[in-house]
């Protein structure tokens, strides 16, 4: 008795440390209250023509310390510096004078007209780099002399050159055979365990969100099946984090859908349904050859207003209730998962919501992330039972890690439903919807 009221006797086993594995795309809304004075120091500094101060407060900017995805040194007015986007380094030198950065996309050791007409084409797209050959080299470059290099410009430019080198490597090298791939050592494997589990998720997400699909009218429930496949592209993309030709594929499939033409939704459904076909069809290797772990430095998508978040999150709950109240449960949480999955896909989200996002795809997909090897529990399944004090404890923990830099944010637990899946997904993302994200 006296060891079960004082905590005598057997101390209690300590957490296993969760494993390090990374989900979803990066963002860089993510800035603490320090950094973002950094911007504002930049801003000052090249204002006031002190252009090598203004690189020191930029690069201390963009760098993610926990990341640690930026390396910058200078020596006087004279510096270089190096960072990570992906698959892709992009290295660049400064002097008083002028700015320079470039990024390795390839090796072409015999020319290529095919390839040299691909990269004219995309020319036209860039509106600060432009692609270039140096020797064998294929290459992106941006350059820009001091007293025009503000913090903006710099940010945009390099932006660009970052985040299109990274797509158009992969795609490049696929694409044409008189390509190689180059300088992309720094990317590290991931364990062949995790490999595998991302393989067999991969295969049941598909042939299970195709399997409802079937058993329901693809002209009466168009709108659910729609949501069904788009929830399937956000799911994938986030919780298994592909890269290179997988992610490519991914992107296609979301544009079946979202492209502006006059195409009925149930054509746009069965398209998108047949391309999911293809990626299942699509061999262990050739997935595995996709799945591997990288630094980043730029989002590849912009920030939205809370606003924008908050309508998603809306216009999906409110799509979902018919199919809640007509005993449709699992179209109806990939509906409550849409709307939010949406936003993180699409836009660049504030942190806070990402993790809180996290913990709502941990509960959802409670078997994969055991299967990955965590160890915390927030929902059985098979039992319909919820760790209720678990899942208020991570979200009060979430909120204060985030006090300062959003004091108004108020996620009120005791609003969330333990009853059933469909009731704690739309409790929990009716609060996502409300939070107060304002600075002051």
């Amino acid at each position: 008795m006296f060891d079960k009221l004082f905590g005598w006797g057997k101390k209690k086993e300590e957490a296993k440390p969760e494993p390090v594995i990374y989900f979803g795309r990066y963002s860089d809304n993510n800035k603490t209250t320090a950094k973002v004075k950094r911007w504002t120091d930049a801003d000052s500094l090249f204002k006031e023509k002190k252009y090598t101060e203004c690189l020191d407060a930029f690069f201390d900017y963009v760098r993610d310390d926990a990341a640690a995805n930026v390396v910058y040194e200078r020596n006087g007015s004279e510096g270089r510096f190096h960072f990570f986007q992906g698959s892709k380094i992009v290295r660049g030198q400064f002097s008083a004078e002028e700015l320079k950065a470039e990024v390795t996309l390839a090796r072409m050791p015999q020319p290529s007209v095919p390839v040299m007409r691909r990269l004219l084409e995309m020319n036209f797209n860039l509106y600060y780099s432009r692609y270039a050959l140096d020797n064998d080299r294929l290459c992106m470059r941006f350059d820009s002399d001091a007293q025009t290099t503000s913090p903006s410009k710099l940010y945009y430019g390099l932006k660009e050159l970052a985040t299109k080198a990274d797509k158009q490597d992969d795609l490049l090298v696929q694409d044409f055979a008189a390509l190689q791939s180059s300088d992309d050592e720094h990317v590290d494997n991931i364990p062949l365990q995790e490999k595998e589990v991302k393989y067999e998720y991969l295969q049941k997400w598909i042939k299970q969100t195709l399997d409802t699909v079937a058993l329901v009218d693809a002209d009466k429930f168009s709108g659910g099946i729609a949501y069904l496949l788009l929830s399937l592209i956000y799911k994938i993309d986030y919780l298994i984090a592909p890269e290179g030709k997988l992610l490519n594929e991914l992107e296609k499939i979301g544009g079946i859908y979202f492209r502006k033409d006059e195409r009925p939704v149930t054509e746009k459904n069965r398209d998108m349904a047949e391309e999911f076909k293809k990626m299942m069809a699509i061999s262990k290797e050739e997935v595995f050859k996709n799945l591997f772990r990288s630094k980043y430095t730029f989002s590849i998508v912009a920030p939205q207003a809370y606003k924008t978040i908050a309508d998603s999150i809306h216009g999906a709950n409110q799509n979902m209730i018919w199919y809640r109240d007509n005993n449709y449960p699992y179209i109806a949480t990939q509906i409550c998962e849409y709307g939010i999955a949406y936003c993180q896909y699409s836009y660049s989200v504030p942190r806070v919501i990402t993790e809180l996002f996290h913990l709502l795809m941990i509960i959802n997909h409670q078997d994969y992330f055991t299967a990955l090897g965590f160890s915390t529990r927030y929902f059985d399944a098979g039992k319909n039972q919820f760790e209720d004090e678990v899942i208020v404890e991570r979200i009060k923990t979430i909120q204060n890690s985030w006090k300062e830099k959003y004091p108004l944010m108020d996620f009120k637990t005791q609003n969330l439903r333990f009853d059933n899946l469909v009731n704690f997904n739309h409790t929990f993302t009716n609060e996502l919807e409300f939070l107060n994200l304002e600075n002051n």
